[in-house]
């Protein structure tokens, strides 16, 4: 006899630790992907021990309204029969917000469980005490106290899980006269959906949901009817009918907080919530971050990664595997040409890449720790506070904290954003952020010219925020982006001891995505540049000085004069850039250090750039136009070329403004300038501070792009 697989969803509000849970109960039985049309992370295992229960996990949302795409996948996903049962983890230090999406899960009618999670945390905070039987008494639900981060109760809500019925509840009724409505509303829409979702459907459509309502395909006299009873019920409320069922559910959950929920010290104070006023406070909170990101640069860039990198870099790459290499094809008697390719195309190109595989790892691992502690939910509120002093959204800052990881992710977390404007701002700005592959040209700048200095790397950090701000505060002055900044809510987490498990497999996941593009896109382009600096048009193998590169390198060089680096080694280094941001560093190995030791190659960088060209290199390929995947991405989130193109041109314009002003303002120092260079300096420094600093009217944008963005 075939056995039935039960279909369970786990929903919940944004760290309630719903993610920590699903790991949990389905461990490697998990499966990724994205939401069919949308880029959301989808994320659904088996049970562990019992491959006929399948959880989805859906995404953490806080109220079953169709705001964000977010609420929409979880909403449907339920209603729509998808699902069997559902488990709403709620968080226990957060009863009152929680029970919110409880009762709308509740109005639903799907069999429900509640996992009140955090209880360890409940208990060691030591101010309030739930009493779980009366809190499952009064929603007639099963309630199971767990802790999902240390896995404590998660075998009898397992068991709970496993029941072949779960017990029927009746629906939270509110107050008498929403409830008179909500019963009339009832009786009309009888027949059109499902029984069991039949006091759902009926709230949403006091509540004036158009698109439910749209969906029900109603005729002209039940719509008036439905109406006729809203209009009545706003009346005898005095307020709107959204309005009334959101204070109605509140009403109901302080009724239930009063009954379970014992409050043992009002006035004392959690101590994370003590440290939040010191790392959230208005003056402390942004020195604290900076220095908070310099020890992690310190760590990965200065100390512990870079011990692994100068290992890689100077034996494994630098010298043990091309030396063995090259004596194995010596051995059999390979043509010359063919063991080029191999040892100073493919070995020096991707060794040079995945060298400093040991110092993105350590950033990853600082990072990781950051994020799953707590502290990096606290950065999104302070640089929220910070953006909206220049009338941005703190809703921003999310993307490009994704787009420290990768650009392309960043982009596609602009979904999230309600506001159409903020989304296409953020969506040109995001990529401003360090990602892991520029993470190479920072390891290789600031260790080249600047090993002593260690505000160098965390400094690229910085300047993409400033980048962001600075732009953000020109782009809104413009007609296309003006308007008031979408509001920007957000929960900020208790602090917590990070989950090594959870840690582990963020580095690897991160350091396994970094190695698989080195070998694949790095790999080609290796190949690709070693075959144009190795031949010449003719396809007659040549020195570089007379090779493909070099010529088409020299067309472009005089571009990147005024940045200091205006010959045809970096300048193509930039070109294959846009490919990917690591082929940077092994463009320049291959032209400058193919067949060389990793010191080698640092002194002939050291002899032919000064240290001030060296930041100017890494400032430009930092904010100019990301690679092509994060472009394609752009694409597809604009839907739109035109829009795409504007992003790259303008990313690609402040990067050079930027990085000739750097560079520039270092050579009026030491009065080491051209006239011209200097020039362009001074147009593009004036262009940085009239864009910024002076005000302008709304309706008088600089750039007024609503005739080719229609």
């Amino acid at each position: 006899m075939e056995m039935t697989t039960t279909a369970w969803s786990l929903a919940g509000n944004p760290n309630s630790g719903k993610t920590t849970l699903f790991n949990v109960l389905t461990g490697s039985n998990q499966h990724i992907g994205n939401w069919p049309g949308v880029t959301i992370e989808r994320k659904s295992g088996k049970l562990k021990h019992n491959s006929q229960v399948e959880i989805q996990d859906l995404p953490g949302i806080y109220s079953l309204s169709p705001y964000s795409s977010e609420e929409i996948i979880t909403r449907n996903y339920i209603l729509n029969g998808q699902t069997d049962r559902v488990l709403d983890v709620v968080d226990a230090t957060n009863l009152e917000r929680n029970l919110y999406l409880t009762l709308q899960l509740m109005e639903t009618g799907v069999p429900l469980i509640v996992g009140l999670n955090m209880m360890d945390r409940l208990k060691k905070e030591g101010n309030r005490k739930i009493n779980l039987k009366k809190l499952a008494y009064i929603l007639n639900l099963p309630v199971v106290s767990i802790s999902a981060l240390k896995n404590q109760n998660v075998d009898q809500l397992v068991k709970q899980m496993q029941e072949s019925d779960l017990q029927t509840y009746t629906y939270p009724e509110y107050d008498d006269r929403l409830e008179s409505a909500i019963k009339l509303i009832s009786a009309t829409i009888q027949g059109l959906v499902p029984t069991s979702q039949l006091r759902w459907y009926a709230i949403k459509l006091f509540e004036r949901d158009e698109e439910i309502s749209a969906d029900l395909k109603l005729t002209a006299v039940q719509r008036q009817e439905i109406e006729n009873t809203i209009n009545t019920t706003e009346k005898v409320f005095d307020d709107v009918s959204d309005s009334i069922v959101v204070n109605t559910r509140y009403d109901y959950i302080t009724r239930i907080m009063n009954m379970c929920v014992i409050d043992t010290n009002d006035f004392s104070m959690s101590w994370s919530d003590r440290v939040d006023r010191i790392v959230t406070n208005r003056f402390l909170a942004l020195p604290i971050f900076v220095f908070v990101m310099w020890v992690v640069y310190y760590l990965s860039i200065q100390t512990i990664g870079t011990i692994g990198s100068d290992w890689m870099n100077d034996v494994l790459f630098g010298k043990g595997i091309p030396a063995a290499t090259t004596s194995l094809l010596n051995q059999w008697q390979i043509q010359p040409w063919l063991i080029s390719l191999v040892v100073d195309g493919i070995i020096s190109g991707i060794g040079s890449v995945l060298g400093f595989l040991p110092q993105i790892m350590m950033l990853f691992l600082c990072l990781s720790i950051l994020e799953d502690c707590g502290y990096m939910a606290r950065i999104a509120f302070v640089m929220d506070r910070i953006f909206h002093r220049f009338n941005l959204s703190g809703k921003s800052f999310i993307p490009m904290l994704i787009s420290t990881g990768c650009g392309v992710p960043g982009i596609m977390a602009t979904r999230t954003i309600e506001n159409e404007k903020d989304r296409r701002m953020t969506i040109m700005l995001t990529t401003f952020m360090p990602c892991s592959a520029k993470l190479t040209v920072i390891a290789l700048i600031s260790g080249t010219f600047f090993s002593g200095n260690s505000w160098v790397a965390p400094s690229a950090y910085f300047l993409g925020i400033i980048a962001v701000i600075g732009s953000g505060v020109f782009l809104k002055k413009t007609r296309i982006f003006s308007g008031a900044p979408a509001p920007f809510v957000m929960e900020l987490p208790a602090y917590h001891l990070p989950r090594f498990s959870n840690i582990v497999q963020s580095v690897w996941q991160r350091a396994e995505a970094f190695i698989i593009k080195a070998g694949t896109i790095i790999f080609l382009s290796c190949v690709a540049i070693w075959f144009l600096s190795s031949f010449n048009f003719r396809l007659q193998m040549v020195g570089q000085n007379h090779s493909i590169l070099k010529v088409l390198g020299s067309l472009l060089a005089p571009v990147f004069a005024p940045l200091g680096f205006g010959d045809w080694h970096a300048t193509v280094a930039v070109l294959a850039g846009l490919i990917a941001k690591e082929n940077c560093v092994g463009t320049l190995h291959i032209t400058f250090g193919a067949g060389t030791s990793h010191a080698s190659f640092v002194s002939a960088l050291q002899s032919v750039y000064s240290p001030m060209a060296g930041y100017a290199f890494l400032v430009f390929n930092l904010l100019c136009a990301p690679c092509f995947a994060s472009i394609g991405t752009m694409y597809k989130e604009f839907g739109d070329t035109g829009w795409t193109l504007r992003a790259v041109g303008y990313q690609t314009l402040v990067a050079y403004m930027v990085a000739v002003v750097l560079y520039q303002g270092s050579q009026v120092a030491t009065a080491q300038f051209s006239p011209l260079s200097l020039t362009i300096a001074v147009i593009a420094l004036a262009l940085m501070i009239y864009g910024i600093f002076v005000k302008r009217e709304k309706t008088e944008g600089i750039l007024d792009l609503n005739s080719s963005a229609a």
